[in-house]
């Protein structure tokens, strides 16, 4: 029997039924025209600030759906469901755009950035997504996708960064079988250089591409590339972290904190604003204070859940994403904490960034090696094998959960993988060739109208009405108590904020 299997074996059902997962969604909100909406958050949703469940992300015009912790996959899709119908009953004659790449965009500094009110936090979250437009275009900002937030009980810290070195190593599988942005809108890259090759009038693609979103195009950063983060225990990630965190980058201290007129250009001058700056694939996370710096409550109370961010949005299902593919990640990740999980190294760091841009931009192509510890590995081959160990696990989760979905979801992915046709980054290229002449716009602007559609005709009950209206009431009341009780100068918050006091236990 082997380590994997009898760590699996040590895990009771009453363990294995206790994940609990919460996703977060990203939607651009777009004109039926394809193009973005540069309309205020509606005053329906309440404040962005505030709400429990329906925020903005970087941009005004870039929705973000939170449901709450859920033990069950399908309540944790219904509550998504839910927010989804209320949204729509909420933005008048706009769609959620269902493509993590974006539609139709207008000039860099004409998209709208979040706006949160005139609290010392609401101007710190706006002043944020200022100084990521000056570092990265406001453009890249407006990729959307799915986080998937998950846990599971008696985990320790050690363990959950041992998940996340074996997650960063093994991601590649989850953008080969769920990345779905393989074309963008030439809006995208206006100005910018890429290698995009032309697929139709206002189309770009990589013809074997899975997920672009996840590529160079992405989030992706040259700055962040010299940032070689360990996460070989809580102490190396917190440590690489607080460095970025502290000492000025001479790029965006040529930026300026300050505008010559005296309005923030940015939080700070330091390679990372804030932590949320730093992109990676999966984040150790803990549920942190009001005004606690989220570094300060991993180092003083530890890892309490993970958070997925490479899941592209599925514009093939009507809320971006389905229960198979959560059983999937179920088994995925659960896989990750129990495979033997050697430190990771500078070197290795370096080769799982080059694996991830190769499966992003190439996944498809037919022969394709990644890189491993032994040299080379065909990405089919090293994905079979990872697949193959994961059975016992979707059996046990099936067996504790006392139904099947979990061993139905896996072989899904093996025939997906054994059948690149299957995808659905090709099954995308494949429907706009016989549908809509290659536009990316013209499939993803179809596939929203059709998902707006169908959840405006689902039941929309009295009470499930009634409480968003209450929700979104009481943030609104919540922003103007927080905007009521600020009496520190900003300047001074800010100070206070950013020292390398409140990054310490």
């Amino acid at each position: 029997m082997n380590r994997l299997q009898k760590r699996l074996n040590a895990l009771s059902p009453t363990i294995l039924s206790g994940i609990r997962r919460g996703i977060e969604k990203e939607s651009l909100r777009a004109q039926f025209s394809g193009t973005l909406a540069l309309t205020p958050h509606p005053e329906a949703l309440g404040s962005a600030l505030t709400h429990p469940h329906i925020t903005t992300d970087f941009s005004e015009s870039q929705l973000e759906l939170i449901t709450g912790v859920h033990s069950d996959v399908n309540s944790c899709l219904t509550e998504l469901t839910q927010i989804h119908q209320h949204v729509y009953r909420s933005i008048g004659e706009e769609m959620l755009w269902v493509g993590s790449m974006p539609c139709g965009l207008p000039t860099d500094e004409t998209i709208p950035l979040g706006r949160y009110g005139s609290s010392n936090v609401g101007r710190a979250k706006s002043i944020y997504r200022m100084g990521l437009g000056h570092r990265y275009g406001r453009r890249m900002q407006t990729i959307s996708g799915i986080h998937y937030n998950w846990s599971m009980p008696q985990v320790s810290s050690e363990e959950y960064f041992s998940l996340i070195r074996n997650f960063r190593r093994h991601s590649f599988v989850l953008l080969y079988l769920f990345g779905v942005s393989p074309a963008l809108c030439t809006s995208f890259v206006e100005g910018r250089q890429h290698q995009l090759q032309v697929l139709a009038k206002n189309t770009l693609y990589m013809p074997y591409a899975t997920s672009l979103r996840m590529g160079r195009l992405g989030y992706q950063s040259d700055a962040q590339t010299a940032l070689s983060v360990s996460y070989n225990s809580l102490d190396n990630y917190a440590s690489s972290l607080q460095e970025a965190l502290t000492k000025p980058y001479p790029p965006y201290e040529a930026i300026g904190i300050r505008n010559p007129g005296g309005d923030y250009n940015q939080l700070s001058n330091t390679l990372l604003q804030i932590e949320n700056e730093f992109y990676g694939t999966i984040r150790p996370k803990r549920v942190i204070h009001p005004g606690e710096r989220p570094l300060h409550a991993l180092r003083q109370r530890g890892v309490e859940y993970v958070e997925v961010r490479c899941m592209d949005l599925d514009p093939f299902e009507i809320i971006g994403i389905n229960a198979k593919t959560i059983h999937f990640l179920d088994i995925f990740l659960l896989h990750c904490l129990l495979a033997d999980s050697p430190p990771d190294t500078p070197e290795e760091i370096a080769a799982i960034g080059r694996n991830q841009d190769r499966v992003a931009s190439q996944g498809r192509e037919p022969g394709l090696l990644l890189e491993n510890a032994s040299g080379s590995i065909s990405l089919k081959k090293w994905a079979a094998e990872i697949l193959e160990e994961c059975i016992p696990i979707a059996n046990a989760l099936d067996a504790a959960n006392l139904h099947n979905p979990h061993a139905n979801a896996l072989r899904a992915a093996q025939d997906a993988l054994a059948d690149p046709k299957l995808l659905p980054s090709a099954r995308m290229l494949q429907k706009m060739a016989t549908e809509f002449s290659n536009s990316y716009t013209g499939f993803i602007k179809t596939q929203s109208i059709q998902s707006r559609n169908t959840l405006l005709n689902l039941p929309y009950p009295e009470p499930m009405a009634e409480r968003f209206k209450q929700l979104a009431q009481n943030s609104v009341q919540e922003q103007k108590r927080i905007e009521s009780t600020d009496t520190m100068p900003f300047d001074i918050y800010l100070k206070n904020y950013l020292s390398a006091d409140k990054l310490n236990v």
